[in-house]
């Protein structure tokens, strides 16, 4: 009985402390850019180090501001960013669409990441999303900065330029984005990008060692980006690392649609690994109405 007060007066105390935490959020200087309307929450266009960004803000931010950053194609299948918003997240997204997770795409990042850190008293790690060529960009620059994740989910994700858009093995061919491949990094032909050794699928150990845990969701007859070329690999190779992965596999899914039909699963593993457990208490200790997750 005492151990159960005691336990309950602390609880107590950590929510009672919230606003605070709360007042040191809404003293961080407001977003600049155009304000417009996100699924009901408020959503800010701006530019940082030359490049579109957009944020989109929780009605209260949880304690310590986690946040989701999409590699690529922000707003499709948004079920899982509407309920994270509803947990207090924000969801930010760069747009930097042609550059293909590239060096260059990954100090675009770095700038993001010091504006809303610094400025704006965001978690010092991100919860990555990588959504088919946005696994590129999220695990490129997650290679750079482990440091700075707290997990990363890919759906359908590209871990490989060779399987997708060069499609060297059984992927298919984006000619378009294989130009953009060659000059985004400065390759002079196929053969120096084929034997470029800094793809996700070859580039893990730094993420292991930071022990970020990573989701995929796939489909096992994806024909655009194969999963054995892809998932397959970083799900062989990081285990072997020592890393925690894992899998939802779609029996006949393929490339399109992307996401699940209950998001449950992905809301949740990115709530687990990327809000504090101040946000978590906080969060549980609210009274809410029951909220949908389906796409």
């Amino acid at each position: 009985m005492a151990f159960g007060i005691l336990r309950g007066a602390a609880v107590l105390q950590l929510v009672t402390n919230c606003p605070s935490i709360h007042a040191q959020a809404a003293a961080s200087p407001p977003f600049p850019g155009a304000k417009s309307d996100w699924f009901g929450f408020d959503r800010y266009d701006f530019t940082v180090d030359g490049k579109p960004v957009l944020v989109v803000v929780p009605k209260t931010p949880a304690p310590g501001k986690p946040w989701v950053w999409h590699g690529e194609f922000f707003g499709h299948k948004p079920a899982p960013d509407v309920a994270l918003l509803g947990r207090g997240c924000h969801i930010v997204y760069m747009s930097v669409p042609d550059m293909l997770g590239c060096p260059a795409a990954v100090a675009h990042w770095n700038a993001l990441h010091r504006e809303l850190t610094g400025r704006h008293g965001f978690a010092k790690q991100a919860a990555l999303v990588g959504l088919s060529r946005g696994g590129l960009y999220c695990y490129n620059w997650a290679a750079v900065n482990p440091q700075s994740v707290a997990c990363l989910y890919g759906d359908a994700p590209v871990c490989d330029f060779k399987s997708w858009p060069g499609a060297f093995g059984k992927g298919k061919r984006s000619d378009r984005d294989w130009q953009l491949v060659l000059e985004r990094y400065g390759f002079k032909s196929d053969e120096e990008a084929k034997a470029y050794d800094k793809n996700p699928v070859d580039n893990l150990a730094a993420l292991a060692a930071a022990k970020i845990p990573i989701l995929h969701v796939f489909g096992d007859a994806d024909e655009v980006v194969p999963w054995d070329e892809n998932t397959g690999i970083v799900d062989q190779r990081y285990r072997k690392l020592g890393g925690s992965i894992t899998l939802i596999r779609k029996p006949g899914g393929h490339h399109h649609p992307h996401g699940l039909e209950d998001s449950t699963p992905i809301i949740d593993f990115i709530w687990k690994h990327s809000a504090s457990p101040e946000a978590k208490t906080w969060w549980e200790s609210r009274d809410r109405p029951a909220q949908g997750v389906g796409n």
